[in-house]
């Protein structure tokens, strides 16, 4: 795993994560900093070599490839028919909403979740209807009461889930899903289930698919995923949406190819096939270093941060800190940690309104830059516990 501490430069590549300033040092938005797999690498190059770059056409390996990795790693049995392209998660979600839901229809989601959810609803003028998760002793649940109530509105008709659940981290179980997807079906709404984190466990979690479910949950799933995560391809843009029930799946495929975002770029179907059919042994090393990277954080706060808890999570490479014993407005605290020390951090609001008090980190970095990033964190700190409103704002409580 030697690989993994070496220390990629960005600056330069128009890689979006590092647009800062010289000296800050970005854990934000949720990147890698880490070359992809050797093998992806290397299908990018044969690819390369050849030198014409017209259109392309999906051949019947990428789906093979998809449907085998789901079954050889998740033990699913998915059919190669069920499998579309498209060229992204968040293009397909977007697709989605426009083409099984109408103008003014309400959308569930699980508050705090990944904030391009909103822009995904409210951009194609929806609305979002939130079912706040509960969070309690450094744990979320589902409020399974509040949930029914807003899936037996009648003007709801989607529900978008995420799993595992960015920002939290958390892995869902079978009998949470089964119980989400019957009470969909009770009151006919579709479920599109983000699962692009699936491939990021932690050593020896087992990860719970939508798609693990009863049959007939499974014919109103639509299941989103992709290799760009789990191989920090994101700029190659590819995935698949997964749709077993053959009518949802033919309108889904309208969909994606009305918005043309169902074709591939000259390298999108390569490296998905290399990163599916050669690189699950590199991405076993991969979640071993991101797990030693989490324990190493878990440890520091523990002993340098006791003020900072580390929300319990399975999955993913996002811690996500739970700050309310500093303060009630993550927003300024990470404005504050990035103009004092340069760490640049996500403030938990974007994520939903019960986050206000949280932030997350991204450690996909070589252990270097994590120990660089919680020393900055731990000034940052320090220095925010020093400030007049700070001070203020704890007497009075007091």
């Amino acid at each position: 795993m030697e690989h993994f501490d070496q220390e990629t430069q960005r600056f330069h590549t128009n890689a979006y994560k590092w647009g800062i300033s010289e000296g800050e040092l970005p854990m934000w938005v949720a990147d890698m900093d880490f070359q992809t797999a050797p093998a992806i690498i290397e299908a990018i190059e044969t690819r390369t070599a050849h030198g014409v770059f017209g259109y392309n056409g999906i051949p019947q390996a990428f789906y093979q490839a998809v449907a085998e990795w789901w079954n050889r790693r998740h033990g699913l049995d998915l059919e190669e028919e069920w499998v579309l392209f498209c060229t992204g998660v968040v293009p397909a979600i977007s697709s989605i909403v426009r083409k099984v839901t109408k103008v003014g229809d309400k959308v569930v989601i699980f508050s705090p979740v990944y904030n391009i959810f909103y822009n995904s609803i409210v951009n194609n003028h929806r609305n979002v209807l939130s079912s706040d998760l509960v969070h309690q002793e450094g744990h979320y649940a589902i409020d399974f009461e509040d949930l029914e109530k807003k899936l037996a509105d009648a003007h709801t008709s989607l529900l978008v889930f995420c799993n595992p659940h960015n920002p939290i981290g958390k892995i869902w179980e079978t009998d949470t899903l089964e119980k989400i997807g019957r009470l969909c079906l009770k009151y006919q709404v579709t479920i599109v289930s983000d699962e692009i984190h699936c491939d990021l466990t932690f050593p020896g979690i087992r990860y719970n698919s939508f798609y693990s479910v009863s049959d007939e949950v499974r014919e109103n799933v639509i299941l989103c995923c992709a290799p760009t995560k789990a191989f920090n391809i994101a700029g190659l843009q590819t995935a698949a949406i997964v749709v077993k029930n053959q009518r949802l799946r033919s309108l889904v495929n309208r969909g994606i190819n009305t918005d043309e975002v169902a074709e591939p770029n000259s390298f999108a179907i390569q490296a998905a096939i290399a990163a599916f059919t050669k690189g699950e042994s590199w991405l076993e090393e991969l979640n071993h270093y991101l797990y030693q990277n989490r324990e190493y954080i878990s440890f520091f706060l523990d002993h340098r941060l006791p003020e900072i808890h580390l929300v319990a999570s399975q999955a993913t490479y996002l811690a996500w800190l739970d700050c309310s014993q500093l303060t009630e407005d993550a927003d300024e605290l990470c404005r504050f940690i990035r103009k004092q020390t340069g760490l640049y951090l996500t403030a938990g609001s974007i994520f939903g309104e019960n986050a206000q008090d949280f932030i997350r980190l991204n450690y996909a970095t070589n252990r270097a830059r994590v120990e660089d990033g919680l020393r900055r964190l731990e000034k940052g700190v320090q220095l925010y516990k020093e400030t007049e409103g700070f001070m203020k704002r704890h007497s009075d409580m007091v």
